[in-house]
């Protein structure tokens, strides 16, 4: 069964270039483009992983995470935040927010698939 990964991120080509990668790399992917939607989206689908920006219209990924972690059903989820914030204060709210990894923009899909692996547990292949 294919491990399924949400994508929220209001840039669309983001999404577009993570979706293409994931699925490449074996992952179905779903997609949301703010903070609330993302939430909704992990309740109904309940993925292995989200990967989240922070920057977003309508909830930004720091209250879409705490929200997420903050619930029984969806707590367990890791979440990625993916973001061009590279603050050391916005990486530590990051992580403060639940995060189990703090990328930032731009990034290496490639290093980023390697770290997706790593969290789930799974050998490269």
């Amino acid at each position: 069964m294919k491990r399924k990964i949400l994508v929220v991120d209001d840039e669309v080509a983001i999404v577009r270039v993570l979706r293409d990668r994931l699925e490449m790399e074996g992952f179905e992917v779903l997609t949301a483009y703010d903070g609330a939607q993302g939430v909704e989206i992990a309740r109904k689908e309940q993925p292995d992983l989200i990967i989240m920006d922070i920057t977003m219209p309508n909830m930004d990924g720091l209250t879409a995470a705490r929200l997420l972690r903050e619930q029984p059903e969806t707590a367990h989820i890791p979440i990625i935040m993916l973001t061009a914030r590279g603050q050391e204060s916005d990486e530590r709210a990051g992580y403060q927010a639940g995060a189990a990894l703090y990328f930032t923009k731009p990034f290496s899909t490639r290093q980023l698939v390697r770290e997706i692996r790593r969290i789930l547990g799974e050998s490269e292949e």
